[in-house]
């Protein structure tokens, strides 16, 4: 058998937290209790997991935020769990990067369902090689750093390859400009919006070429820059 998985269970409600724990232990997981943001992400910090199961509602940082750094930096199912009901939250989550979004109260076999079925279709995904990115016609080697467009190669520089692959890792999620700049630059934003408008430009520039049809840069209005099909 090969390495337990491990579920971040981020819940600052004592007793439903002891509550998942106990259900996926019982499924054969290993799990770590976080109660407030914080705590979350210090755990985020230290540890490789396999999966996130997050409340929106905590103390020292919500769950959106958490949300937001996971998405920047990891690739793992996050299923939310949430006494938020409204459909804008719901929507809002899954923009940003939920793979599943649960309302409390719930029932426990059906989180167990969901659990299990986000943790196989990653593992699904995990098999396939992951040095090779693909969406729509774009095809991104993360080993080479060679991107080919509709199948004719494409020569970007190395700001523009980390943005595409930036994208491409995380299609669903709207990037705000402080995302790009501080995950690609690795340094703290300092509202140059030109910097990444001259990037985008360029990147969209060279895709276009290739893929003359079609538009795969979307401008997020007033937030930031996604993938589109």
């Amino acid at each position: 058998m090969g390495n337990p998985i491990k579920i971040l269970v981020v819940e600052d409600d004592a007793d439903i937290n002891k509550l998942l724990c106990h259900m996926l232990q019982n499924s054969g997981y290993n799990t770590v209790s976080a109660y407030s943001g914080t705590e979350a992400l210090l755990n985020l910090k230290d540890e490789n997991w396999d999966m996130v199961i997050l409340d929106l509602m905590l103390p020292g940082l919500a769950g959106e935020k958490i949300l937001e750094k996971i998405r920047t930096a990891r690739e793992m199912p996050v299923i939310i769990i949430s006494a938020k009901g409204d459909t804008e939250t719901k929507i809002q989550a899954l923009r940003t990067g939920a793979d599943d979004y649960i309302t409390k109260p719930f029932d426990i076999d059906e989180v167990s369902a969901r659990i299990d079925a986000n943790l196989r279709r990653y593992k699904k995904f995990s098999k396939e090689d992951n040095s090779i990115l693909t969406y729509g016609e774009i095809s991104l080697n993360k080993d080479t750093r060679e991107v080919f467009v509709n199948q004719v190669p494409i020569n970007l520089t190395t700001r523009e390859f980390d943005i595409l692959e930036l994208l491409i890792s995380y299609p669903r999620k709207v990037f705000t400009k402080t995302n790009i700049f501080e995950t690609v630059w690795g340094e703290n934003y300092l509202c140059d919006d030109n910097t990444i408008k001259v990037h985008i430009s360029n990147l969209r520039n060279k895709i276009h070429s290739a893929k003359p049809l079609h538009e795969y840069i979307q401008t997020v209005w007033s937030i930031g820059y996604k993938l589109q099909v």
